[in-house]
């Protein structure tokens, strides 16, 4: 992506503190004695920024009508009073049973059509009209009461949307994914027919009131009917969204509103599509704590949110100090663990760190849930690290508004291709999207190279993924363009794309031919977004930009590994590939079914390179290739220093640029550096020594 300008992008966050440090805040569970005492913890632990009355809806309407503010002026007025910026949220994730018992059709359905009971957090329809109701009326008297209050800085909209109650079917749900459908086709019942393929065992429809969900029958549904209700669900979600904003924004201008993410692991939104309606792109990250590869999947979700933040500072809204309380066997994080996570996520470009929570509930479903005070309170060592993080983070503030450099290489991301490739009644359930697209990013973290994660080609924003011309290079149509369409790829990586959008062929071919490098793995290009398969031998959309077709495709058994004859090995899938004249066998099956058939492949487009890989590769292969790919397309190496454990990366602005080092070895790391290294205090003079697990933040010498 372009490297953006932050003047804009610092007015949109206004008064938010930066680099801001905090953590949602509950009040509605402590008596006020203890609002008192946590406010008082919260400057010592050098909080600036709290999100506060998440899920507080029966505690600021107790009764269908009856507003209650006491409380939360008290707090906000002693939060105001101690310099803590408020981030107010919407509490219409949490219904209150009053109104779930008041409206009890807003509840939840499942595919099975049970309708879930209340009692839990996101206990409603999204397409609920009295949900919709109360929840903006809830929001409006919120606005009206705290939208110009000198401690609100920003605006935080319900929570998390869609994390409990992605998908609902009840008969609301379905007369609204019928409106949707009306406007999605027109209203054209013939063209919903030939698009969901329902021809296939007699399931046209005859008249729109057939049209409904995809509940659960005696068998697999039209893949197409799942992938428009997962749209539809997640446009649902989104109006919601909308609706509470656009009943803030008048009471409190010049605020930014947002909603929290889940990047890391939510696959039922599409978060390019919400990235474009909040104020500040926030995100919440929680490690898997029994995950060998945590440490790289911090990078990888921090690079997701920076791709979604259009390059631009962004806000991790929240993450663990240790345990969580939801997964199998809850570890605690290490020693220095949280500081490193944390910095982590700056020096990918976060402009703040919040946790859940600030005080651990002592009762509850997330009583175990890690906190920035927990039980035993300000003697243990969760509480002296997270003290000693928020002075770290203040030491560092002055890098707020930079933005990370702009690397060469992206890393295509798609929805739609995500929710296709794991729709039932696949060639195999392990072609599995999110951990292939990690693993490629897992492979470039290890090489201590960096990536932007993009929007897939075809998607309407292909001057994000044009290659920069080399300095050698005589190009006079790319001169001709104009130079805030320029960016600094060569090389783009596209993993896996199963299903594609009209142009996306055109798109790769672009940029190859005006010098970029691509890379496609297997089992892409083969279905339109309707799951439909292109006419013609596979790989379909994609098979004249690749130069090439496949035969067969080739599924591998649960761990079968196939050999290539450079030393590389594949694993989940194969492919019968038959390469067109032009393009070249790079490597060849030596076992397996495919074996003596072509594995990588690679012709030349224009002044660029199209590559293929019919297996998906393992770990050490994608370490040993990507990097290989990565210098013939032109890409500057890693960072010295960095790689195999070792993050090094740099955030740029108009005042200078910082080098942030973050070690996740158990040995001293040494890199090249001049300048003041900031959590230390003290001068780097050539070579920065990083000790083991520790962190370092270096403002560089303009020299």
């Amino acid at each position: 992506m372009p490297h953006p300008s932050t003047t804009r992008f610092d007015r949109v966050w206004g008064r938010v503190p930066r680099l801001a440090y905090g953590a949602d805040y509950n009040p509605e569970q402590w008596d006020p004695a203890t609002w008192r005492e946590d406010t008082a913890l919260m400057r010592e632990a050098g909080v600036n920024l709290v999100s506060l009355g998440i899920f507080a809806w029966s505690w600021l309407e107790p009764e269908p009508g009856r507003l209650d503010f006491t409380g939360m002026d008290a707090v906000i007025g002693l939060l105001h009073d101690s310099g803590i910026s408020v981030d107010l949220a919407t509490p219409t994730a949490a219904p209150p049973r009053w109104f779930s018992h008041a409206h009890p059709d807003s509840l939840p359905v499942t595919a099975e059509n049970v309708r879930l009971a209340p009692g839990s957090r996101q206990t409603y329809c999204p397409s609920s009209p009295a949900y919709r109701e109360h929840a903006v009326r809830i929001t409006s008297a919120l606005a009206e009461r705290y939208g110009d209050h000198p401690a609100v800085v920003m605006w935080h909209v319900g929570n998390e949307y869609g994390n409990a109650n992605a998908h609902c079917f009840c008969d609301t749900s379905a007369a609204a994914f019928r409106t949707w459908l009306h406007t999605e086709y027109g209203r054209d019942l013939t063209a919903l027919n030939d698009r969901w393929g329902t021809s296939f065992w007699g399931m046209r429809y005859s008249a729109w009131d057939q049209v409904g969900p995809p509940r659960t029958s005696t068998g697999s549904l039209p893949p197409a009917q799942w992938l428009d209700f997962r749209r539809f669900s997640d446009a649902e979600h989104l109006s919601c969204y909308r609706a509470e904003r656009d009943a803030i924004r008048p009471h409190s201008p010049g605020r930014p509103i947002t909603t929290n993410l889940m990047t890391g692991n939510f696959a039922e939104a599409d978060y390019w599509r919400w990235s474009r309606e909040v104020d500040i792109v926030a995100n919440d990250h929680y490690l898997n704590a029994e995950d060998e590869h945590r440490t790289a999947e911090l990078a990888f979700a921090a690079d997701l949110t920076r791709g979604l933040a259009g390059g631009r500072p962004w806000l991790l809204m929240e993450h663990s100090t240790s345990a969580v309380q939801w997964q199998p066997r809850n570890l605690a994080k290490a020693a220095g663990e949280m500081a490193r996570n944390s910095l982590t996520h700056v020096a990918r470009g976060a402009d703040g760190v919040l946790f859940f929570q600030w005080r651990q509930s002592a009762f509850g479903a997330e009583q175990w849930h890690s906190a920035m005070l927990p039980h035993g309170g300000t003697k243990t060592r969760i509480w002296r690290e997270a003290a000693a993080l928020g002075a770290s983070v203040a030491r560092v503030a002055e890098v707020a508004g930079s933005v990370c450099e702009p690397a060469q290489i992206a890393l295509a991301w798609d929805y739609d291709a995500w929710w296709a490739l794991e729709l039932p009644d696949r060639p195999s359930r392990d072609m599995v999207y999110r951990e292939e697209l990690r693993g490629w990013h897992r492979a470039l973290w290890t090489a201590g190279l960096r990536c932007d994660i993009v929007p897939a080609p075809g998607r309407g924003l292909e001057p994000s993924v044009l290659p920069r011309e080399a300095a050698d290079t005589d190009n006079s149509e790319a001169d001709d363009r104009p130079k805030d369409a320029e960016a600094p790829y060569r090389l783009l990586l596209v993993p896996s794309l199963y299903a594609v959008a009209p142009g996306t062929a055109e798109a790769l071919a672009a940029f190859a031919a005006a010098g970029g490098h691509v890379v496609v793995g297997p089992f892409s290009g083969v279905t339109d977004l309707d799951d439909r398969i292109f006419p013609g031998p596979y790989p379909g959309a994609l098979r004249e930009v690749l130069g090439l077709t496949v035969d067969e495709f080739l599924p591998l058994a649960a761990d079968e590994r196939t050999s290539l004859d450079d030393g590389s090995t594949g694993r989940t899938w194969a492919e019968r590939v038959v390469p067109a004249a032009d393009t070249a066998v790079d490597a060849r099956f030596t076992d397996g079914p495919a074996a003596g058939g072509p594995a990588l492949l690679s012709r030349s487009l224009g002044l660029g390179t199209v590559r293929y890989a019919a297996t998906r590769l393992n770990d050490a292969s994608l370490r040993c290739l990507l990097p290989r790919w990565a210098t013939a397309a032109g890409c500057a190496p890693a960072l010295p220093g960095s790689g195999d454990g070792v993050e090094v990366t740099r955030r740029t602005g108009p005042t200078g640029s910082w080098l942030f080092a973050v070690n996740h070895t158990v040995t001293p790391a040494l890199l090249p550096a001049t300048g003041y290294e900031l959590l230390a205090g003290q001068p780097v003079e050539g070579e920065l020594t990083v000790p083991p697990g520790g962190v370092a933040v270096v403002r560089e010498d303009p020299a």
